[in-house]
């Protein structure tokens, strides 16, 4: 019952699913129209399938043994793709929207991944857990009960990588700092980029 539980809770903690769901929450708390929501979850949800796409190609080439990319070549592999998505995207963001908090977002989870990339002589920092932070910071807009329910939501995610043995607690520990500091970045930021 625990490892499908934990296997649940990996699943609805996976960064293409819960920094998504943050953003479209604050999207949809700020009054946007729906065409900016529309374009939103296209632009996220381009997103989550290019991801998907590349692990697949991955695996079906015979390069990965799984989607999951554990494997720390698989991992470094996966973690450059991501770089280069998530600054690309941020760039295009950044170019096309007027509204600069979706450009912001991108370019801190492009450095999210960065973390992971320059820690992992260290540890190997999860981003399950550091986009489930990063989101519940976000949150924090909506209301500081919709925060505490994301940090809860992120202590499960970690509890669950843990139980799944995808890491230890030092690589829990630096998600959930990097994804913090992520969420602190975007309100620091936030009004130099929106003005």
């Amino acid at each position: 019952m625990s490892n499908r539980l934990a296997r649940t809770l990996s699943i609805l903690g996976h960064p293409l699913l819960s920094l998504p769901v943050a953003a479209l929450l604050l999207a949809g708390n700020d009054g946007a129209g729906a065409t900016r929501l529309s374009v939103l979850a296209l632009g996220l949800g381009v997103i989550a399938i290019g991801v998907m796409a590349y692990s697949h190609w991955q695996v079906r080439r015979n390069r990965w043994q799984h989607v999951d990319a554990s494997d720390r070549g698989e991992r470094r592999t996966l973690n450059r793709f991501l770089l280069a998505l998530f600054s690309a995207a941020a760039v295009i963001a950044w170019m096309l929207s007027p509204q600069r908090e979706f450009a912001l977002g991108l370019g801190l989870s492009a450095l999210l991944v960065a973390a992971a990339m320059l820690s992992a002589r260290w540890c190997k920092l999860s981003l399950h857990v550091a986009f489930a932070m990063y989101a519940a910071m976000l949150l924090v807009q909506l209301s500081w009960l919709a925060c505490a329910t994301g940090v809860a939501f992120a202590g499960a995610v970690a509890w669950s990588r843990l139980v799944l043995a995808r890491h230890v607690p030092r690589d829990l520990v630096a998600g959930a700092v990097a994804g913090l500091l992520a969420g602190i970045g975007f309100w620091r930021l936030l009004p130099f980029v929106a003005a």
